[in-house]
């Protein structure tokens, strides 16, 4: 059956995914290349998102294993400035790739283009049935989950993979319970040139107010930022005419890639985070933002969401007669908690340690950026956990190893 197919009224399927954002076009992939009839549930993907988004190699190693490639932007180095106002800072940071055996850490997709590539990539894949339409109402049943949608059909499978967003519906039907909390925070986005190359390097600068993230656009003169404030600043910054607004991004960069020219189209982005009580329930598995909603610290959204497709991808083959039945379900559960669990409370932690006052949360920051700074293994460590949970400490162990065979 072709990915081509319009809205069908009263469609079956193996599995339905809920949502047209990108962990949702990369789950009904994954899963259709898998195997399974998916019925792929939600409006057309947006096109009009200015932000950008950071995949890590193993990222990109499961979405080439699906086909999927574009002309993206390497990011080769990472760097981390501290530069509150305050009378504690360490020195800067830069993480780069070569350390630990690679050529780059991974590479920096505008939104548009990363949905762009999915969405063709889904309406070619045999095996989708993209319903063009959304979820008026679930019903999930012991046997079967079953969508009444707002184009007056339905649609059914036994297994919900609910990449729905931070408000998930499906999530809510399941009766999961979530604990969401806005943060006296918002992002600013933009695009912007600059006179010297970016070198393929991304500077995070650590504020009072949250993360000022520079990420290398293709061009090597060109970046996208994501800036961290108070609400009512980024409302105020996004209101500044062109000039004043390079002047105050440039000051903010400390001048480091020159003069600034920050280009059209602004966007304002509240922040909160939220954690559900359980990642699956009722035949509904949580994906993405309805699984974990975070602060953009550390390039961990995306990433995150595509380890939750792998895993949910491998769950539901190895329980193939029923996908979404309580095992399976509770193996995608156990296997997602730790992971989840601990880049959420390392991200949370890092956010609130900017924002506090409280000078020995200060000290203990400028502690571990300074001690990142000047113990390469240690550095080592934390860019491995950051590609892929656990090769750190498996590099640590091999390296153990290797000194006890001496």
């Amino acid at each position: 059956m072709s990915g081509r197919q319009d809205v069908v009224a009263d469609r079956n399927a193996d599995i339905l995914v809920a949502g047209t954002g990108p962990v949702g076009l990369i789950a009904a992939l994954a899963l259709a290349r898998a195997g399974f009839s998916v019925s792929l549930v939600g409006p057309e993907p947006r096109l009009d998102d200015r932000r950008t988004t950071a995949l890590m190699k193993p990222s990109l190693a499961f979405l080439d294993g699906l086909g999927v490639g574009a002309e993206l932007a390497a990011a080769g180095a990472m760097r981390i400035v501290d530069a509150p106002r305050r009378l504690v800072r360490s020195r800067p940071v830069t993480f780069r790739a070569a350390e630990i055996g690679e050529d780059l850490f991974g590479l920096n997709i505008p939104n548009t283009r990363l949905n762009t590539v999915l969405s063709e990539a889904a309406a070619a894949q045999a095996g989708i049935a993209r319903l063009r339409t959304t979820v008026e109402r679930w019903e999930l049943t012991p046997g079967r989950a079953v969508a009444h949608l707002a184009d007056g059909g339905t649609a059914s499978a036994a297994l919900v993979a609910a990449a729905d967003g931070r408000a998930s519906p499906a999530r809510e039907a399941a009766g999961i319970a979530t604990r969401a909390n806005p943060l006296p925070q918002a992002a600013l986005v933009l695009n912007f040139a600059h006179e010297r190359d970016h070198e393929s390097v991304s500077t995070e600068f650590h504020t009072e107010t949250g993360p000022f993230t520079q990420v290398p656009l293709p061009g090597g003169r060109r970046s996208s930022l994501v800036w961290v404030v108070r609400p009512a600043e980024a409302e105020a910054l996004a209101a500044l005419p062109d000039e004043a607004l390079s002047r105050r991004v440039e000051e903010a960069m400390q001048s480091m890639l020159g003069k600034v020219t920050v280009e059209p189209g602004r966007q304002v982005n509240p922040l909160s985070t939220g954690s559900p009580s359980r990642f699956a329930a009722r035949r509904v598995a949580l994906l993405g933002e309805a699984a974990h909603v975070n602060p953009p610290i550390g390039a961990q959204g995306l990433n995150l969401g595509i380890r939750d497709v792998e895993e949910l991808t491998a769950i539901a083959g190895a329980h193939r007669d029923d996908p979404g039945g309580e095992a399976a379900l509770a193996d995608y559960d156990r296997r997602r908690r730790i992971d989840i669990v601990a880049r959420t409370g390392a991200v949370n932690l890092l956010n609130r340690s900017l924002l506090s006052g409280f000078l020995p949360a200060q000290l203990a920051r400028m502690a571990g950026l300074g001690a990142l700074g000047a113990f390469a293994p240690l550095r080592g460590f934390f860019m491995r956990e950051g590609l892929r949970p656990g090769s750190g400490l498996a590099a640590l162990s091999g390296g153990l190893r290797e000194k006890v065979g001496r």
